[in-house]
C-alpha cells in the first residue's frame, strides 16, 4: 500500500506552518486542499504562502484557476489524484493540507456525479434570495431535502443554492445523489488523517481576528478593488463568495461601511471555522493535535513514524 497524509483543521489553526515544518523532517510534497487558494490574484485574503515560501516548499494546486473560472470538488479529486501519482512516482509522500472539508470528503469517501450547473435555475434562486433572504431559501430546501438542509447553515448561500439547484434540475434531492458517490482516492493508498484544533474556541477566535486584522493592514481591500475591476468578474462568481472577499466587495459596492464589512467578515470566518470543526468531529480515525502546544511538531512526527512503520 502507498501512504499519504491529510493535515486538516479550521481556518487560522496554523496548517501551513505545520505542513512546512513537517516537510523539513519527512519526504513530503504538499498538495493544497483549499477552494480559494486555487485562484490567481487572491493572495492576501486567502493567507496564501508568499513567493519565497512557495519556492522553498512548493504547494501543488495553488494558482491554477483565474477568478472568473469555477472549481469543483470533482475537479479537485481529479487534480489531487494526478498530483499524488506524480509524487509517488518521484518516490515521495503526498501531504494534503488545507481546510476545505468538502474536498477531503470527496477524496476520502468518493464523490457523486451531480447534475451540471443550470444558470437559469441558479439565477432564479438568487432572485428569490434577494427578496426573501437566504434563511427563507434554506426553509425551501428543508421542505425538499431535509437531510441536506440539516448539514447546511441557514446563511450558507453557496451550498443552499447548489442543493436547491440540484433538486430543481433533477427532481432528486442532493442527499440522494451523494449516496451514490463514485470512487475518490486510489484503492491502493492508505491515509493518515491529522487535525489541528486549538484547545478552546476562544483561542481560535482570537487567531481569526488577528489574522483578519493583519490581512486588512496588508492591503486586503486593495486586492479586492483590483479583482472588482476585472471586466468579467462579478460578486456572484464562486471565487468572490469566499469569506472576506464577499464582505469587502459589498463594502466597495456601497452596501456597508468598512467597519461593518470587517465585522461581517469576522463573523463569517468564525462560522466557517465552526462548520469545519463540526465536520472534523464526524470524521473517523482522526488524530488531533493542539497547534499551540509546545512540542506539537515532535508529537505529530512520532505519530507519522508509527504510521509509516506499521
Amino acid at each position: 500500500m502507498k501512504s499519504a497524509v491529510c493535515l486538516m483543521g479550521p481556518t487560522a489553526s496554523g496548517k501551513t506552518e505545520v505542513a512546512i515544518s513537517l516537510c523539513k523532517r519527512f519526504p513530503f510534497d504538499i498538495i493544497s486542499v483549499d477552494s480559494a487558494l486555487v485562484y490567481k490574484g487572491m493572495d492576501i485574503g486567502t493567507a496564501k504562502p508568499d513567493a519565497k515560501t512557495l519556492e522553498r516548499t512548493p504547494h501543488r494546486l495553488i494558482d491554477i484557476r483565474d477568478p472568473e473560472e469555477s472549481y469543483s470538488a470533482g475537479d479537485f479529486v481529479r487534480d489531487a489524484k494526478r498530483e499524488m501519482a506524480a509524487i509517488f512516482e518521484a518516490g515521495r509522500i503526498p501531504l494534503l493540507a488545507g481546510g476545505t472539508m468538502m474536498y477531503f470528503r470527496a477524496l476520502l469517501h468518493g464523490i457523486a456525479e451531480l447534475p451540471a450547473a443550470e444558470p437559469e435555475i441558479r439565477a432564479s434562486i438568487d432572485a428569490d434570495a434577494e427578496k426573501k433572504g437566504w434563511p427563507a431559501i434554506h426553509g425551501l430546501l428543508q421542505e425538499v431535502d431535509p437531510e441536506a438542509a440539516a448539514r447546511i447553515e441557514p446563511n450558507d448561500r453557496q451550498r443552499i443554492q447548489r442543493a436547491l439547484e440540484v433538486y430543481r434540475a433533477s427532481g432528486r434531492p442532493l442527499s440522494d445523489w451523494q449516496k451514490e458517490a463514485g470512487p475518490g482516492a486510489p484503492a491502493d493508498t492508505r491515509f493518515l488523517k491529522l487535525a489541528l484544533q486549538p484547545a478552546t474556541r476562544e483561542i481560535l477566535h482570537e487567531r481569526i481576528a488577528d489574522r483578519l486584522n493583519t490581512m486588512l493592514n496588508n492591503d486586503f481591500l486593495d486586492e479586492v478593488k483590483v479583482l472588482r475591476d476585472r471586466p468579467a468578474l462579478t460578486a456572484e462568481h464562486p471565487s468572490m463568495r469566499s469569506v472576506g472577499y464577499r464582505q469587502l466587495w459589498e463594502h466597495l459596492d456601497g452596501k456597508t461601511t468598512f467597519d461593518e464589512a470587517r465585522d461581517k467578515a469576522l463573523f463569517a470566518t468564525r462560522q466557517l471555522a465552526k462548520r469545519q470543526i463540526t465536520w472534523l468531529r464526524s470524521e473517523p480515525d482522526l488524530k488531533s493535535f493542539d497547534p499551540l502546544e509546545a512540542g506539537v511538531i515532535d508529537a505529530i512526527s512520532r505519530c507519522l513514524i508509527e504510521f509509516f512503520d506499521a
